[in-house]
């Protein structure tokens, strides 16, 4: 089987409210929190993309480089590894805001020692990605992503967090914590199997 994994809210748990909010404080910026559970930065605060990018230059980006992994990513991924599954870690991170986003999800991978096969990096249709390289299954935290994934008739697990619980039942399959992702992608992998005729 072949997974496709996102980073963001899916394998760390970023506080995008905290580290954005005492650089407001510490530069005395006049944005107010607007949504506290926004996926993307630039919805965390009434701020625009470029204040964003201006917080991320000026340090922002630990927020990013120093979210711990969420409990339980790693022991999964290395058994799924280990069960012969192959596992591309798949960010819409862009060099915008990460100047190299490759080599700073790496970097994160890496430190956290989370196993993967291949890194793709600046993918933000993260679905046709899938449905293009014959990955079965894609987990992310994003319904907007699952939702296209499932469009392309790619399997879709969705992360569930405080943003997507109230919509998470549009899609298919889903986990609050890597506990219940394992169990989803068991699952598939079994309709997968029947699937194929093995």
């Amino acid at each position: 089987m072949r997974i496709a994994v996102d980073i963001d809210d899916t394998l760390n748990v970023l506080d995008r409210v905290n580290y954005a909010g005492e650089y407001i404080r510490r530069n005395a910026l006049p944005f107010r929190l607007a949504d506290e559970n926004a996926h993307k930065l630039v919805d965390v605060y009434d701020w625009t993309e470029g204040d964003v990018v201006r917080f991320m230059q000026e340090g922002g980006i630990t927020a990013f480089t120093d979210a711990p992994a969420r409990k339980g990513a790693r022991e999964v991924l290395t058994r799924w590894r280990e069960a012969g599954a192959e596992v591309t870690i798949v960010t819409a991170r862009g060099k915008d805001l990460f100047a190299n986003p490759e080599l700073i999800s790496r970097d994160w991978l890496e430190k956290r020692r989370i196993p993967y096969d291949a890194l793709v990096a600046e993918c933000e249709e993260k679905g046709r990605y899938c449905a293009e390289h014959g990955i079965d299954v894609l987990i992310d935290d994003s319904l907007a992503q699952c939702l296209a994934a499932q469009a392309w008739g790619v399997y879709a697990v969705l992360a569930v967090s405080r943003a997507t619980i109230d919509r998470a039942r549009e899609v298919h399959y889903g986990g609050a914590n890597w506990k219940q992702i394992d169990a989803a992608l068991a699952h598939i992998a079994g309709l997968i199997l029947r699937k194929r005729g093995v």
